[in-house]
């Protein structure tokens, strides 16, 4: 039985864990305490994440009682005040994959009419990581974004968040996918015009400022649900689309990716053990605002939507 798992705040509470069957909404906590199929990590998603293997079976049984028994009567409906948080409410590290959709690296390469590697793994050059923040760059949906105070060219990117479950420490790509709990929706929200320190010399390689690009109030949507691997299939081979107040901005699938999720995974827990709770940006496909010279602006609805995983919806303010 396929479940999702949330977090949400009402008017009571600040942060409760969920659990989401053929679209009804429960409160994981309470669920798990009537139907009996308890474990101590359901104080919160993180802990869940935390305790993957253990938790992960007693979520299973749960999914399968509620999906055969459906408990509408203690639905989070008509919750006063319930709205959604990011999934993860202690998120580990935050990596992000830069130009890791081969649709998206040929626009780039088309606007500014350069010469872009296509295939970088032929060549020889390995992914491309940054780090994108914790929990303070974290927006949940539904949720207005400020528009960062530094920036002018606010630019979107949907992009397929993976979420490690098991300590990963120098892992082979054939069993990588084994270390992941689930997969979700992101938009890697970036201030295009705060990569580049104007006043510092352009040979200079302390030009670049990534925190100004990437790090900020809300940079990182996330959400709504966490969706366990194992009721997902391929994460490679997943539709992912983005709209612009209702237009339809980017539209690919995540076998354009460059670099797979289990060749990410190796690569970044060669470097350094992945930690559960730790979250993988994995890229964004074409269609982001730079390729055309369009931005964000106050009033903006942007959403994402992946196959499988839900819609992840922001509001820009």
């Amino acid at each position: 039985m396929k479940y999702q798992l949330f977090t949400y705040a009402n008017d009571d509470c600040a942060s409760r864990p969920g659990i989401a069957i053929e679209d009804v909404l429960y409160d994981l906590y309470q669920v798990a305490t009537r139907h009996k199929t308890w474990h101590p990590s359901f104080m919160s998603i993180s802990d869940v994440v935390a305790a993957w293997d253990e938790a992960e079976p007693v979520l299973e049984k749960l999914a399968v009682r509620l999906g055969d028994a459906p408990d509408a009567g203690h639905s989070l409906a008509h919750t006063a005040g319930f709205r959604f948080m990011p999934p993860l409410s202690a998120p580990g590290v935050i990596y992000a994959a830069g130009a890791n959709y081969r649709d998206h690296v040929e626009a780039m390469g088309r606007a500014f009419n350069m010469e872009l590697c296509l295939d970088p793994r032929a060549e020889g050059i390995p992914p491309w990581h940054f780090i994108k923040g914790g929990r303070a760059v974290l927006s949940a949906h539904g949720q207005a974004v400020a528009f960062p105070p530094q920036a002018q060219r606010l630019d979107w990117e949907a992009e397929l968040a993976v979420v490690i479950g098991r300590t990963a420490s120098k892992v082979g790509e054939e069993e990588a996918l084994d270390y992941v709990a689930g997969y979700s929706c992101a938009n890697d929200f970036s201030a295009r015009d705060s990569l580049v320190r104007d006043k510092v010399d352009a040979s200079s390689p302390f030009r670049f400022d990534w925190i100004g690009h990437k790090v900020f109030g809300g940079a990182c949507g996330f959400g709504p649900f966490l969706t366990p691997a194992r009721h997902v299939g391929s994460p490679e081979d997943l539709d992912i689309k983005l709209w612009l107040n209702g237009e339809l901005r980017q539209d690919s699938n995540t076998r354009n990716h460059l670099y797979t999720v289990a060749e990410q995974i190796a690569y970044l827990s060669r470097r350094v053990d992945l930690l559960p709770g730790d979250v993988i940006l994995t890229g964004t496909p074409a269609g982001v605002g730079m390729e055309s010279g369009t931005f964000l602006k106050r009033g903006d609805v942007v959403r994402v939507w992946i196959a499988g995983l839900g819609e992840l919806q922001s509001a820009i303010q």
